[in-house]
């Protein structure tokens, strides 16, 4: 192609990016952030948090579905500092996703503009700081998503939505527990379970005869929580942005990274009741409290702090089974969710993912397939990917079934093929609860059992009403199994939610490829996209 020839190409393909954008306009929200170190009191004594514009925990994002967030993230740290957005699916467009793998860390006394779509999108979600330890310090926040005005919702609207964030916690500040983790050690027993910051305190008023919507995201480090409120029932109605079938709880298990929404009726005496948050499958049970106050309250709360389950596996398996979806509601769109059936679409390939915790070199590592991932370098790997740059990553790093091999390092990268429909298999030899998240994707848990999976066990899968969500537990030697749609390019992290395993490499990277580089399926670097690495010096586009 001669220079006029390029010119015209480079001039329509912009155009077409411009009229594609002016096409699909949707709302904007803007937001302003300023990342700080500052003190925190969240057990009543001070230590050192990471605050978001002053605030511990973060801003909560309020958005309906389609809203083009835009993010300026102002790192006054004096360390590299990313978010990422928990649960947010980044259509087209893995560049913001704000981990390792995708973006380049904010430089202190440097920002970054995020442009995030909620693209297609409803229900509860959270952020996170993704790098170093980060996690330990704060940062989080709520995300909600609501659907738009004319799509009905299968409930009516609620007097008030309160968002709440619950997760273990430590007083020990979190460079000390980065530093426990480089030197090949495990992380003790957290020392608290907060709610919205506080390990007690916390109120939330409500009015007598009204229902209310409670939005419970587990932002925690490792430990799965029972949340419960004195006797007051849990009306389920949504995970991770879809609505299920409305049943009924006395109390629910939120596992690392996990969220739900329950209705919740002020329909009890006018008085004060206690909120439960309390560890589950541990020896030690840590438990914190929050207080529901009746605006017309003639009572303080009272009587013992409710019990929950401690370490019962079955009772946990049974409620995680019961969750469904809701075939008849709409989604993002004005249709109903079970009209697209996942179970009748052929399975293209299986993926089986295996966890394993050795000694590697004398310390402490975790691994999916034996492969304990580890950074290659500086450059992000969806950087490496698009400038086409060598000896940072290589597809295939890590197997996509056990290989049985001893635990290894390396920059794991699993290669999958757009558009393929497949079954991932997360299999657990080990003797804890874990929990694992996918980037980019909702999926469908059509299955979790104990023992070790096999073809067979596809005869007990849910086809039918599954729920769809982007994070799911795997019980203590059992596996779980899950169908997923990839119909998102780009480079997306699967990772363990225990934040020291994910940490010490109990993730890696799934590249969904398509040949045809076009904008059709993929957005292309954003302008302001960081260049760090061996990316460093090139250019992103002029448009």
């Amino acid at each position: 192609m001669n220079l006029i020839g390029a010119m015209l190409s480079f001039f329509l393909t912009s155009l077409l990016l411009e009229v594609v954008h002016v096409a699909a306009e949707d709302p904007y929200r803007f937001f302003d952030w300023n990342i700080t170190y500052g003190d925190i009191y969240p057990l009543g004594v001070k230590q050192q948090g990471i605050l978001i514009n002053g605030q511990f925990p973060g801003p909560e994002i309020y958005s309906v579905t389609n809203d083009n967030l835009i993010i300026n993230v102002h790192n006054s740290l004096p360390e590299p500092f990313l978010i990422s957005w928990n649960g947010v699916q980044q259509r087209r467009n893995s560049y913001q996703d704000g981990v390792y793998g995708t973006t380049c860390p904010i430089p202190p006394g440097k920002n970054f503009t995020y442009t995030l779509q909620v693209k297609d999108q409803i229900g509860s979600f959270f952020y996170f700081p993704s790098l170093a330890f980060h996690k330990a310090a704060g940062a989080f926040g709520a995300i909600k998503v609501l659907s738009r005005p004319r799509i009905p919702v299968p409930f009516p609207d609620p007097a008030y939505d309160y968002s709440i964030l619950i997760g273990d916690w430590y007083q020990i500040n979190h460079t000390k527990l980065k530093s426990v983790l480089d030197f090949g050690h495990r992380l003790p027993f957290p020392q608290a379970v907060l709610i919205n910051g506080r390990a007690n305190g916390t109120s939330f008023t409500v009015e007598q005869g009204k229902t209310y919507r409670l939005r419970i995201s587990n932002v925690g480090l490792q430990n799965t929580l029972n949340f419960r409120i004195q006797g007051h029932e849990l009306k389920l109605v949504e995970v991770e942005g879809t609505h299920t079938v409305q049943t009924t709880y006395s109390s629910i298990d939120v596992h690392v990274g996990q969220s739900y929404s329950v209705l919740i009726t002020a329909d009890q005496a006018p008085k004060d009741y206690y909120i439960v948050a309390s560890t589950r499958f541990t020896d030690q049970v840590i438990t914190s409290t929050a207080s529901l106050r009746y605006s017309n309250s003639q009572q303080p709360i009272s009587g013992p702090i409710p019990d929950g389950p401690t370490t019962q596996i079955d009772w946990s398996i049974k409620q995680a089974r019961s969750i469904r979806t809701n075939l008849t509601a709409s989604g993002p769109r004005p249709n109903p969710q079970g009209s697209y059936h996942y179970g009748l679409v052929n399975i293209t390939k299986t993926f089986m993912l295996e966890s394993a915790a050795a000694q590697v070199n004398g310390k402490q590592r975790y691994a999916i397939n034996s492969v304990s991932f580890i950074p290659s370098d500086d450059t992000p790997l969806k950087l490496a990917d698009y400038f086409k740059i060598d000896g940072v990553f290589q597809v295939g790093s890590i197997p996509d079934t056990p290989s049985g091999k001893p635990m290894f390092l390396d920059t794991s990268v699993l290669g999958a093929d757009f558009r393929a429909f497949v079954e991932i298999v997360f299999q657990n030899h080990e003797d804890i609860v874990q929990s694992y998240h996918i980037d980019g994707y909702s999926f469908w848990v059509v299955g979790m059992d104990g023992g070790v999976w096999s073809p067979d066990n596809r005869n007990q899968y849910n086809l039918r009403d599954a729920v769809s969500r982007c994070t799911t537990q795997v019980y203590p030697k059992s596996w779980t199994a899950i169908y997923v749609a990839l119909d998102n390019v780009g480079m997306w992290n699967v990772r363990s939610e225990f934040w020291a395993r994910r940490y010490l490499g109990q993730q890696f990277y799934l590249r969904v490829y398509s040949p045809v580089e076009s904008i059709r399926d993929e957005y292309p670097i954003p302008k302001n996209a960081l260049l760090c690495g061996k990316a460093a010096g090139r250019t992103t586009r002029p448009l």
